[in-house]
């Protein structure tokens, strides 16, 4: 049995689409910072995106625990053009493109971007990467509401729109084992 202990980073304050942009995230809230890394597992293994905003939150966490190399196919989804734009400037220039994106995710990508099934599968193998490594551990992954949501469809065996029906807050934990027998679900969004 695999614990993962996925982590959403500190918040960016960012309004705009953030997927691949390296923005750092805002870590003053020490009291949210503390709960969490309380709440996570000691013993468990350590490791983040290699996005400035997940490696901070990391390492604000980490305490005793050990930590793997960032790792970069644990990022956001990557918005291509529409990175660091606004829903209003991208409606403007692309809306069926924009809508279908959201309305009908699988294949669907922004211009020079991923499609939801693209950041599934790198999501999916870093998560077989890690079970096979660390098999009967507990894992802390640090890393994005996109790379979270993907794992929560998988362990839920959700359609990728059930998937985005779950709300994932900054510095927020969603549980879920794997065992022999698939996938079971702890808390989803849980903030300690």
């Amino acid at each position: 049995m695999t614990r993962f202990w996925w982590v959403r980073h500190g918040p960016t304050h960012a309004k705009t689409m953030v997927g691949w942009s390296d923005l750092p995230a805002d870590l003053s809230d020490h009291g949210a910072i503390t709960r969490l890394s309380a709440y996570l597992p000691q013993d468990a293994i350590l490791v983040s995106s290699d996005l400035i905003r997940a490696v901070a939150t990391a390492d604000a966490v980490q305490a005793d625990r050990q930590r793997l190399p960032h790792d970069p196919t644990l990022r956001e989804m990557h918005f291509g053009d529409w990175e660091l734009r606004s829903h209003t400037q991208i409606e403007a220039e692309t809306l069926e493109l924009f809508r279908a994106f959201w309305d009908s995710p699988g294949e669907v990508r922004p211009p020079r971007g991923e499609s939801w099934n693209d950041i599934n599968a790198r999501i999916w193998s870093a998560t077989d990467r890690l079970i096979t490594a660390y098999t009967g551990r507990n894992i802390v992954v640090v890393a994005h509401f996109g790379a979270i949501l993907s794992a929560l469809q998988r362990a839920k065996d959700l359609a990728p729109i059930q998937a985005f029906a779950h709300r994932i807050d900054n510095f927020s934990v969603t549980e879920m084992v794997h065992t022999e027998n698939g996938w079971k679900l702890g808390r989803i969004n849980h903030i300690a």
